[in-house]
């Protein structure tokens, strides 16, 4: 088979793809990309069994024919190199690729599609759309809630609960909580659980404006997100998710309303003493208006304060640093609402505003 294509948009295609494709594996096929040609529209496909990215380009060809380009950081090299706006790509019956691109010509070695595994179906799915940018920021302002270790494989994923017009995505490791809260127009009850890498992998490529949507289809061992030329496939993860629900404070004691940004930026001074062998947790005194905070360690101290508003008793309460900066940083508004309900009791934070569109915990460290 042979065609031409415009290099820029085979270059963003291979390494769109190639996020799905494995770095290592025992079946060769899976660490390159799978070139499917019918006329004059080309597909690629990245799969390494757990994600699979797939997109089209429009080419000029009037063949049919898939191969798989064996090594694909290198079929990615290779076309950004080249010093031609046009691609001319030709792969012989002995599993040989000829790439053209003006003066410049490479072989590189191909072997047959025939070997690539199959991607899950996307029939007989249940699905929803949601816009692009939505869905972008719910995975970016929850993703860093998602546990790192295998002791609860299922927490490694982010849930998805849809239930009377609400999507709630849900990640929690055991030490905090990050819900993120949107209105949904469909009449549908969905749960599911999302691997989070695979989150990671579809946020990159979800666009930032307001109109484009993303139909998310779901199966009972696959979700499939398609939108903007891509489709990605994923795995579900097998278990029962932790009743986020029951584990958020109804009520609480004391109330700080504080600028996000100071907040940040003395946690992050405090950081400067922290590292794994000095640990240490930062602590927080709310009394009067006034929020001090210091933190000991081995390297040395630091005492800072800041102005804020506060209504109900003095607290005094103690948290890793990282576990505060995280939601700190992620929620995008100039200022949050500090819930505490006791020094040993989780901190709430949430939107200043009535419409709690995200909800984050953070569990205390005993003093």
């Amino acid at each position: 088979m042979i065609f031409v294509c415009e290099k820029n948009e085979l270059y963003e295609a291979i390494v769109n793809v190639s996020r799905a494709v494995s770095d290592r594996s025992a079946i060769a096929c899976l660490e390159g990309i799978k070139l499917s040609l019918d006329g004059n529209i080309l597909r690629l496909t990245g799969y390494d069994l757990e994600i699979g990215i797939e997109t089209e380009i429009s080419v000029r060809s009037a063949d049919k024919g898939s191969v798989v380009i064996v090594n694909a950081k290198l079929f990615a090299d290779i076309i950004k190199r080249m010093d031609s706006s046009d691609i001319t790509i030709e792969v012989f019956d002995n599993m040989q690729v000829q790439i053209v691109g003006g003066d410049t010509q490479y072989h590189i070695a191909a072997i047959s599609a025939e070997e690539y595994p199959e991607l899950p179906s996307t029939e007989n799915c249940e699905s929803f759309t949601i816009l692009q940018s939505v869905l972008k920021s719910m995975i970016n302002q929850t993703v860093f809630a998602v546990a790192q270790t295998d002791t609860k494989p299922i927490l490694k994923g982010e849930l998805f609960d849809i239930a009377d017009g609400v999507f709630n995505m849900v990640a929690l490791d055991g030490y905090r909580l990050a819900v993120r809260t949107e209105p949904i127009k469909t009449d549908k009850n969905l749960k599911f659980v999302v691997p989070a890498k695979s989150l990671g992998e579809v946020a990159k490529l979800l666009k930032d404006d307001d109109e484009p949507v993303c139909e998310v289809k779901t199966a009972k061992k696959h979700v499939v997100f398609e939108f903007s030329g891509y489709t990605v496939y994923t795995r579900v993860l097998e278990g029962e998710f932790h009743p986020y629900k029951t584990a958020i404070p109804k009520e609480s004691a004391t109330v700080v309303t504080v600028e996000t940004k100071k907040l940040i930026d003395s946690l992050e001074r405090a950081m400067l003493l922290i590292n794994e062998r000095t640990n240490s947790p930062v602590k927080f005194l709310f009394d009067k208006g006034v929020m001090s905070i210091s933190c000991s360690t081995s390297i040395g101290n630091i005492n800072d304060k800041l102005t804020a508003d506060m209504e109900g008793p003095m607290i005094k309460i103690g948290f890793k640093c990282k576990y505060m900066l995280d939601p700190l940083k992620a929620c995008g508004d100039d200022k949050v609402k500090l819930l505490l309900s006791g020094s040993q009791m989780p901190l709430k934070i949430v939107p200043t505003g009535s419409e709690e569109k995200y909800t984050y915990l953070v569990l205390p460290v005993r003093l």
